[in-house]
């Protein structure tokens, strides 16, 4: 099975995204962050389940949905996988929060 790193980055943009959620709800602030979780447990054991990042067009570089937000992950190994950065799927991507 896989390791899932979380960086500090990505973990920077759930708490910004769950702020800003707050704002309006804290109930929906806190399911939204869960979905977030809950959706990267499928790379444990399906690394290669997301979709290559067309930014980059990097195999180790993929993505997955969760709602509108596009979680960032790289491939490190076959043991490890950095979550980088979690995005709005409204905007573009900066390549700065894919290093």
């Amino acid at each position: 099975m896989v390791e899932i790193n979380w960086t500090e980055q990505s973990l920077d943009d759930i708490n910004n995204i769950a702020e800003f959620i707050a704002k309006d709800s804290v109930k929906y602030a806190n399911i939204q962050v869960e979905l977030f979780f809950e959706r990267t447990h499928i790379l444990k054991a399906m690394p290669l389940s997301g979709k290559i990042v067309p930014e980059t067009n990097k195999t180790k570089i993929r993505e997955l949905n969760s709602g509108n937000y596009r979680i960032i992950y790289k491939i490190v190994n076959k043991h490890r996988i950095d979550i980088l950065t979690i995005h709005n799927g409204y905007r573009l991507l900066k390549k700065t929060k894919l290093k």
